[in-house]
């Protein structure tokens, strides 16, 4: 029996996508203990940007939100939101968007808005934020989400952010400018996009992860790559590392908040 979780692996698999001094502009919940994970292991240079306005950020803890006062406390700087999109994003200096949905369809377009008809929604979401402009500006994208047939569909209930539009060379002759998500993680391997279709397709499998529990958890005939890898399951490193950030951070949520008086 494995000394780790799904949801442990899923965040490892994602911390070894980014390298040492990238440019990583971070998304709340899993892409942040992703890209914290990288910082505090392999990756100590890395720059993380969050979308208010923290630049160079290396908190101790996991933020609650972009408002985390946790980030501007760690920050080399905080600069205006208008300023992080205009002379960070849409300038092309952020290597990485790392982000999370609600739902993901077959080419990678994300949707974060509604579930149900825009109009009489079944599930009303928390919105774009800057995710649009992450998905069409950063370099290349990479996408954590928890597979099911409800998340990964065929067709958005709403596109909220592009990925590869109707696929084939569509993006391309789109205004985005960044390269598409070109890796989401799941709980039970990564997909990458084939590269004529665009399509998603099965790139690895998690250590104990089966090619039928994959294509039972997508919402679309879910096919392979050439040569579907194994990924290396989490170090003892690696492990020991996010456990006690995620334990550092349920300490801090519970603490209680002393207010000056």
């Amino acid at each position: 029996m494995n000394d780790w979780s799904r949801d442990e692996m899923m965040t490892v698999a994602a911390s070894r996508l980014l390298w040492d001094q990238c440019v990583c502009f971070v998304g709340i919940g899993m892409p942040s203990a992703a890209c914290n994970l990288a910082r505090l292991t392999h990756a100590p240079g890395i720059v993380l940007i969050y979308e208010s306005g923290t630049i160079g950020t290396r908190p101790e803890v996991l933020p609650l939100s972009i408002g985390d006062g946790e980030l501007a406390e760690t920050a080399s700087c905080v600069i205006p939101l208008p300023e992080v999109f205009s002379y960070y994003l849409q300038a092309g200096r952020v290597d990485v968007g790392f982000l999370g949905a609600a739902q993901v369809d077959r080419h990678g377009n994300l949707n974060s808005t509604v579930i149900g008809p825009y109009g009489s929604p079944s599930t009303r979401l928390p919105g774009a934020g800057g995710a649009p402009e992450i998905a069409a500006h950063a370099r290349r994208t990479f996408v954590m989400l928890k597979a099911t047939r409800r998340s990964f569909v065929e067709r958005l209930d709403f596109r909220t952010s592009a990925g590869f539009l109707e696929g084939g060379d569509a993006r391309e002759r789109s205004s985005a400018r960044g390269a598409g998500p070109l890796s989401v993680i799941t709980d039970f391997g990564v997909l990458a996009p084939e590269p004529r279709t665009r399509e998603l397709v099965l790139d690895a499998l998690f250590p104990g992860a089966t090619l039928e529990e994959a294509r039972a958890a997508v919402g679309w005939p879910l096919r392979t790559s050439i040569a579907v890898g194994q990924l290396e399951p989490p170090g003892a490193d690696e492990l020991e590392t996010l456990r006690e950030l995620h334990a550092r951070t349920r300490e801090a949520h519970t603490r209680r908040v002393r207010l000056p008086v």
